[in-house]
């Protein structure tokens, strides 16, 4: 960083230093006044604090190196991606609303996306009777203007400035946002249109929190190796603020809410302990709180690689196939904190990239002699809250051919490691493990042990999506909890009807569902206390199952969702 950029960071108003290119997000877990080097620092900046115990904090890059140092309490942000590449009778919703003495419609109870935003001038998000907004806000991270209270970046606009835009000539003039990619469009009216006579959603008179949440800052592009013409990259610490903002308009409200989150990352443990999956479980205990998660579609995405060392000093060897065309490859090895492993690597030219003791912190950088490649491994123990090892491999500049990762163990009680490539769509679809393991391919959030983690199926011939995730987590814990429909779903984007298939549909579904339990529950008072366990129990004792089959499975979990039964389960209870 040059003398000019420190200073104009120095003299920086807050948002104009959070959107520096030459700024990056960390996310602090607890005690974070405890190191000295925040103290009057011009080079960090505070954020947000969140849940009482997590703070975004804005740290110059060439200073976060120093921070991440220490993991125990600072934590990088993962880069995430879009799950998505409507069947109302088949998930047992239309018959609970239609049910005479149900007729639940989401009335009092708000939904949240933190996604690409939403076409607000759509009619699906339009109520008939006054023909104002069933958006109660929306905060747009990408934008500048009238910045959240408590929040430092995007703007933020009210219902009433949305229901003015909607009587202007030019809605855009009055209230700037769009959603130009469609995709939270889409889940949002799945979860709750409003459009008479065309397409009504699960959930059609809940009123919507909608965050449209900014890409990825360069640091983290850089830091995974997300290629340039990838658009749709985006960073934790911004979903997690997009979460606190919809809470904080719950608490505002006094009305019970439902999270969807569409996205995900084949970053981090797969675990559960996650920064972004910690902070989750703490808050699906709230009452009045329900979080549904996408559990990915990276089952058949050939992303994922794992084996067991048998004993110390033994090894065993990796494929992965890389084409002509790949940039650059990352991968993310982790094992268990009983154990040590190390690796090494051979190129498709038969160049060795030596094996180095495994030593926390510590980087190797290869400059192949034969090749243009550039191959670093990155060993960090102890990792997010399970402490386990995390080894980063990075290799820019690839030679097209079979790559062959061999792992040692240095010390081995479990043996058990796994290998990860990024999310499809995020790195290049070149590449791929020769012997994939379809298992374990539930992205994070979504292996948070509280959330509802939502798989996909053909409600046509109730066959599972083909690339919906996998279970188990590394905890290990049942991942998908249960499957919805997300198969040729449709839906409303900025441009029309159309339809889209994906777990992050099946989980907008899902999260209309559980609008209709928290209005039965909390609004109409039936339950005064349900929060996203208490839900996630009731869908699971309602879901269709086959006979024959052993539940809960990794691909099902305990079945299909019904919301008719869960309420005919209720009855015996």
């Amino acid at each position: 960083m040059s003398l000019d950029q420190y200073n104009s960071l120095e003299e920086a108003s807050m948002e104009e230093f959070i959107l520096s290119p030459f700024v990056a997000p960390i996310i602090l877990r607890r005690n974070y006044f405890n190191n000295p080097i925040f103290k009057d620092n011009p080079k960090i900046r505070m954020g947000k604090v969140m849940d009482g115990s997590y703070m975004v904090c804005y740290v110059s890059i060439d200073l976060i190196s120093t921070l991440l140092s220490d993991e125990k309490l600072y934590n990088v942000c993962l880069t995430m991606g879009l799950l998505s590449q409507f069947d109302l009778e088949s998930a047992g919703i239309a018959a609970v609303q239609h049910q005479p003495y149900l007729s639940l419609r989401g009335q009092d109870v708000l939904i949240g996306f933190v996604d690409t935003g939403i076409d607000y001038t759509n009619a699906a998000f339009i109520r008939e009777f006054d023909h104002s907004s069933k958006i109660l806000s929306i905060w747009d991270q990408t934008l500048i203007g009238d910045v959240p209270n408590g929040y430092y970046f995007g703007a933020e606009f009210t219902r009433d400035q949305l229901n003015e835009a909607l009587q202007a000539e030019d809605p855009f003039e009055v209230v700037p946002h769009r959603d130009s990619v469609g995709h939270g469009t889409f889940l949002a009216s799945v979860a709750a249109s409003q459009e008479p006579g065309m397409y009504m959603g699960v959930a059609p008179d809940a009123d919507l929190v909608v965050v449209k949440i900014k890409r990825a800052s360069p640091y983290y592009r850089n830091r995974f190796l997300i290629e340039d013409g990838v658009e749709n990259v985006f960073q934790t610490s911004d979903l997690m603020l997009g979460i606190d903002y919809i809470l904080t308009k719950s608490r505002e409200e006094a009305k019970p809410v439902v999270i969807c989150i569409g996205m995900g990352t084949n970053l981090g443990g797969h675990d559960g302990f996650d920064v972004l999956e910690d902070y989750l479980t703490g808050i699906s205990y709230l009452n009045g709180v329900a979080i549904c998660a996408a559990a990915g579609n990276e089952s058949n995405a050939k992303h994922h690689a794992m084996g067991v060392i048998p004993s110390a000093g033994a090894t065993q060897e990796v494929d992965l196939r890389v084409g002509s065309n790949v940039p650059s490859i990352f991968m993310g090895m982790w094992n268990s904190s009983a154990d040590r492993m190390s690796v090494s690597l051979k190129t498709p030219i038969g160049e060795v990239i030596v094996r180095t003791p495994a030593r926390s912190g510590e980087t190797t950088i290869t400059r192949l002699i034969m090749e243009n490649a550039v191959v670093s491994v990155t060993y960090s123990y102890p990792s997010g809250g399970s402490g386990a090892q995390l080894t980063e491999i990075r290799i820019e500049d690839p030679t097209p051919g079979i790559w062959k990762l061999s792992v040692y163990g240095e010390i081995v009680l479990d043996g058990t490691y796994h290998i990860w490539m990024p999310l499809t769509g995020l790195a290049s679809q070149e590449m791929e493990f020769l012997s994939p393991n379809p298992e374990y391919t539930v992205v994070v959030p979504a292996c948070a042990v509280g959330v509802i983690t939502c798989g996909a199926y053909n409600s046509r011939d109730k066959s599972l999506y083909l690339a919906s995730s996998w279970g188990k987590t590394r905890l290990p814990s049942i991942a998908p909890d249960l499957t919805a429909p997300g198969v040729d779903v449709g839906g409303v984007f900025p441009t029309g009807y159309g339809i889209m298939s994906g777990t992050s549909v099946s989980t907008a579904i899902t999260t209309g569902a559980c609008a209709l339990l928290l209005e039965w529950g909390l609004a109409l008072g039936n339950v005064t206390s349900m929060n996203t366990y208490h839900i996630k129990s009731l869908l699971i004792q309602g879901c269709d199952r086959e006979a024959g089959m052993v539940y809960p499975n990794d691909q099902w979990g305990y079945g299909r969702l019904n919301l008719y039964n869960t309420f005919l389960q209720m009855r015996s209870i």
